[in-house]
């Protein structure tokens, strides 16, 4: 079935009821005072009460099926509209209603969950990351039914709004599996990333893998006197330095066996699209990174790096004596955190294999290392830019920012890679926050035009999936 909307209806539509979505109490800044942070036991209460008001919103919103459903931890939401008419693609819009915490809290300007507009800003916890993003796609589908005339909207819509992304997603893919039938889908919508910049429209495309291990050292069975024993035993906090030393080469290349062996490269289209996208080195260092240099593997371009190019990198190192003064022994141990980010079609179980069988190979003699894996990692996940579901998300954009859209990808990680590989379906990243909008951290904001444009973009996305 095609369904044509006029854009001015959509547009008009947004805009008049834009205030009463973001900025009413029924809205969002009513849902971002309830401090729903997933990671402190303290707030469990909080993040019930998220859910039991995404509850009453999405029924305001006219879904004729909306549940709660439990897992082995918090809660999550689950919201069901089937389609105007036959033959219409199924969507599962994903996102999430926890928050970060707020530490420190004496550097906000305003309370965390006491959201407070500033100019064309909205300041607060959840504001971006992801109540506000959410909250797009209510006031889209209704401007999408409002310009359609429809009671129902183009496509069979899904929502599932998990309450556990801020704290690892640790029953997310059990809930997948255990509801995969009810969320059988064509294509997955994510609304939890950025654009490049608020005058550069962008769509990621992919996002990263993770995998953590720590790696301990053992040699002597106690600490000893360095003037007695230096010299004549292995010192592990040396022998650790030394197979840190080694995980890369002069180019910044990852030195483990097989490590690149699954890495799907960039195509030369990829590099092109990458390289059309104004970003400016020297600018990132100073500002985001706060650093003093780029780095990285030679050859590819920081972008790339970031995106499209898998890493290894030591999170800590602690051993021996670190306090005031000195203390002359030879430690007993030695101990390292490393994280690894993976692109398609790298995975968890092969990375960590290879990670533990380099450190096997490098060990020195006198000294025991164990490899520990923590937890069971994250897969990359990609979208080809071919893929129809890509192109229609691409017009949407288009037509909701009045210009190109260009294609990035994220360098971090998240349960999307679940989303895929257990729905068997492609995934959509397709966010309207902006890379300064301080998620995580004290003062999280969003600027109010960027969700207007969301909206008017969502609205657009059912129509464009529902003529694909």
């Amino acid at each position: 079935m095609t369904i044509n909307i006029g854009d001015r209806s959509v547009a008009e539509y947004v805009d008049a009821h834009a205030d009463e979505a973001f900025l009413g109490e029924d809205g969002l800044v009513g849902w971002m005072r309830i401090p729903s942070i997933s990671a402190d036991p303290a707030y469990v209460g909080e993040v019930r009460s998220s859910a039991e008001w995404l509850f009453r919103a999405l029924r305001r919103a006219g879904f004729p099926t909306v549940e709660i459903i439990e897992t082995a931890g918090l809660p999550a939401v689950y919201a069901e509209w089937p389609a105007a008419g036959p033959d219409a693609p199924t969507v599962l819009l994903y996102g999430h209603h926890d928050v970060q915490p707020v530490d420190p809290p004496e550097l906000w300007n305003s309370g965390p969950f006491e959201p407070e507009v500033r100019g064309e800003e909205l300041f607060g916890r959840g504001a971006v990351d992801d109540k506000g993003q959410v909250i797009v796609h209510l006031l889209g589908v209704a401007a999408h039914l409002h310009a359609t005339g429809r009671a129902a909207p183009a496509v069979t819509l899904k929502v599932l709004i998990e309450g556990e992304e801020e704290s690892g997603s640790p029953n997310f893919a059990p809930l997948l599996r255990a509801h995969a039938e009810r969320f059988r889908c064509d294509v997955v919508v994510v609304s939890d990333t950025s654009v490049f910049a608020r005058d550069t429209p962008s769509l990621c495309t992919g996002m990263r893998g993770l995998v953590e291990c720590q790696v301990d050292l053992r040699g002597p069975d106690v600490d000893l006197h360095s003037g007695s024993f230096g010299g004549g035993v292995p010192n592990p906090v040396a022998a650790l330095a030394r197979l840190i030393a080694g995980l890369h080469d002069a180019d910044g290349k990852v030195t483990i066996p097989g490590f690149y062996d699954r890495v799907v490269t960039l195509s030369d289209r990829e590099r092109a699209l990458f390289a059309k996208l104004p970003f400016d080195t020297d600018a990132w260092v100073r500002g985001p990174a706060r650093s003093l240099a780029a780095a990285g593997e030679a050859g590819f371009t920081t972008p790339e790096r970031l995106w499209a190019r898998p890493t290894a990198e030591l999170n800590g190192v602690w051993g021996g004596y670190s306090g005031p003064g000195g203390k002359t022994i030879i430690p007993s141990e030695a101990h390292a955190k490393f994280s690894f980010r993976l692109v398609v079609d790298q995975t968890p179980d092969e990375v960590v294999d290879a990670f533990r069988a380099w450190v096997e190979a490098h060990t020195e003699p006198g000294i025991v290392a164990t490899v520990h894996r923590n937890g069971p990692g994250v897969r990359p996940c990609l979208t080809p830019l071919d893929d129809p579901a890509l192109q229609a998300a691409t017009r949407a954009m288009e037509r909701a920012f009045g210009g190109e859209i260009l294609y990035t990808r994220e360098g971090g990680s998240g349960p999307e890679a679940d989303l895929a590989s257990i729905l068997r379906v492609p995934v959509i990243f397709m966010g309207f926050g902006l890379p300064d909008d301080r998620i995580h951290a004290p003062n999280e904001r969003v600027v109010l035009p960027m969700l207007r444009a969301g909206a008017k973009a969502a609205a657009y996305l059912w129509e464009e999936l529902a003529r694909r």
